[in-house]
């Protein structure tokens, strides 16, 4: 089998954040109130992307590539992205203006390495979720690179879980700080990522659906037209009548 190198491997749009378009403009830095409206579903921004290309064909698994290191190829590509999207509007998610790792309505606890679920606010959580997913994605006995190495029995059991944590993140620039994304004209970047991310995701079910459905909105929206590669959201959608009314802690 072929391998593919790691670490931070090329998308073909991996420059998104670091090229001369990024725009200057600053948003104002007060955290809006919770996003009711839901901005992000605005045809006006939903129609934006950095490229039409087909994602559906992107996420399928090449022939002569092993199965678990196109996951781990990916599954690092997108962490580094997101993280990277994230830190565009970082400086905004503070613990003032983002009590809560919210997205709609749900609210996410972390649980640390004995399971004891931790309180905490969206930055620190986001901070959890990229120093745990760091740390894996540089494993050698995790996220092996050097030939002969084996990947473990539960790697994709892990890549799962890193899937679900950085979902977690997306959903929160989403839902708390699209307004910033949008002053700072990177929608379409996130747009972009949002759309590769869910249809690889669903690709090689690596997300429960049940984990998904509060943003199934979006996904239905992004992932249907023409420019999203196609297919609609799994399971009914969470922008409901009267959903935001009660707020679900996980």
């Amino acid at each position: 089998m072929l391998s593919l190198p790691r670490g931070m491997p090329a998308f073909w749009w991996q420059d998104w954040l670091l090229g001369p378009g990024k725009s200057k403009a600053k948003p104002n830095g007060k955290k809006p109130a919770a996003e009711e409206k839901k901005v992000y579903l605005e045809p006006e921004h939903t129609k934006s992307r950095i490229t039409d290309f087909a994602f559906k064909e992107l996420v399928v698994l090449p022939r002569e590539i092993d199965l678990n290191e196109w996951l781990a190829s990916n599954t690092t590509t997108f962490f580094h992205h997101i993280n990277l999207q994230y830190s565009t509007i970082s400086e905004f998610c503070t613990g003032e203006t983002c009590q809560t790792m919210a997205v709609c309505n749900t609210q996410y606890c972390w649980h640390d390495e004995r399971g004891k679920k931790v309180k905490c606010t969206a930055p620190q959580y986001v901070d959890f979720v990229m120093s745990s997913v760091q740390k894996l994605v540089t494993d050698e006995d995790v996220f092996p690179t050097k030939y002969g190495r084996e990947f473990p029995s539960s790697f994709e059991s892990l890549v799962k879980k890193i899937c679900k944590y950085l979902f977690h993140v997306l959903g929160h620039i989403y839902w708390a700080h699209f307004k910033e994304t949008l002053a700072l004209e990177l929608h379409g970047h996130l747009n972009t990522l949002y759309v590769h991310f869910i249809l690889f995701a669903r690709e090689f079910n690596l997300l429960d659906p049940k984990e998904t459905a509060v943003l199934d909105d979006l996904t239905e929206v992004l992932c249907s037209s023409p420019s999203g590669g196609g297919g609609g959201g799994d399971g009914a959608s969470s922008g409901a009548p009267g959903a935001q009314n009660h707020v679900k802690e996980r």
